[in-house]
């Protein structure tokens, strides 16, 4: 007759409430196999527990127990210690780590020659970031001897109302808006409203003070207050919250997809190479310059739209009704 595995009993740390409990039983004068019993535990979780923690006089106490096992458990491993406890295998490191070696290339280069012992590229992180591996940390590219705080991310609101691009409407004249915003660095709040339409690779926007929802708001019907389209499509941006109140209907494209709505996005980089770069603060352009920027755009010959400016196609699909004149005060 075939023997069948027996079954490993599985395994918790006794916490200091179980501790509590032991005790008492024990000064209630209950046996080891009493707490077995109440606790439901491995008996040798119980039998090593009392004679492994308890006190010099021979008594067991809870407290004692707990802060003798937390020192155990704090002190049983520390960072690098595989590296530290194998020479040959700190020595190895070393040497990539001279010859530039990033610790993801030492640690792929080693599994795929299946070295033994080996380690993961996090594991060299943290030996190179504690006191045994600092020495070595000028060989990292970043030069950096502590690990880089991750910074705190910003709770994401959820956007009421929130109807997916995947329900827009096939046909129809359908824009796309964005912000065109400062870098972070500089806490600029004003940002720049921007809508295309792609049919003529049209824009038209505004500069907001802020990124409120009803500053957006008031933007976007300002903006569409000269353009016929039939619906926009947005991202996923808190300013956007407040989208039923923008004339027309909104539709939202999937969270980190900005190639959703490439053709704003598009322009805008053309925005930036031509006028604005990044790292500009727009605390420094004002609405005349922004207008008059995207004047000069909406005015350029357009391969892709065979050599037409945007004003002319949008002027022919009826998306306009008349071609802005640049006046002396625009061009100041």
């Amino acid at each position: 007759m075939k023997k069948t595995k027996k079954q490993r009993e599985p395994f918790r740390h006794l916490n200091q409430s179980a501790r509590d409990r032991i005790e008492a039983l024990l000064l209630a004068g209950h046996s080891q196999k009493d707490i077995v019993a109440v606790l439901k535990i491995n008996k040798g979780t119980v039998s090593r527990e009392i004679s492994r923690r308890k006190r010099k006089n021979g008594y067991y106490d809870a407290t004692t127990a707990q802060l003798k096992a937390d020192n155990g458990r704090r002190l049983s491993k520390y960072q690098g210690m595989k590296i530290e406890q194998c020479p040959k295998l700190r020595e190895y490191l070393i040497r990539e780590l001279e010859e530039s070696r990033s610790p993801d290339e030492i640690a792929g280069r080693m599994k795929k020659e299946k070295l033994t012992p080996r380690v993961n590229a996090n594991a060299i992180y943290k030996w190179l970031y504690s006191s045994y591996g600092q020495a070595y940390c000028h060989y990292l590219c970043t030069k950096r001897y502590k690990k880089k705080k991750q910074k705190k991310t910003v709770k994401r609101e959820m956007i009421p109302n929130r109807i997916s691009l995947e329900h827009r409407p096939k046909q129809g004249e359908h824009a796309e808006g964005d912000l065109f915003v400062s870098p972070t660095k500089t806490g600029t709040l004003r940002s720049g409203a921007i809508i295309c339409v792609p049919s003529a690779k049209l824009l038209v926007g505004t500069m907001i003070a802020n990124k409120k929802p009803a500053t957006m708001a008031q933007a976007v019907q300002k903006i569409l207050f000269n353009i016929e389209v039939d619906d926009l499509t947005l991202d996923n941006g808190i300013e956007n919250k407040q989208h039923w109140l923008f004339g027309l209907p909104a539709y939202f494209a999937d969270p980190y997809s900005p190639w959703q709505k490439p053709h704003v996005e598009n322009n805008i980089g053309l925005l930036r190479r031509w006028f604005i770069p990044k790292k500009t603060d727009l605390k420094n352009v004002d609405e005349k310059q922004f207008q008059y920027y995207l004047h000069i755009l909406n005015n350029k010959y357009r391969k892709s739209l065979g050599y037409h400016s945007a004003y002319e196609v949008a002027l022919e699909n009826g998306i306009i009704q008349k071609i802005p004149t640049m006046t002396a005060e625009l061009t100041n």
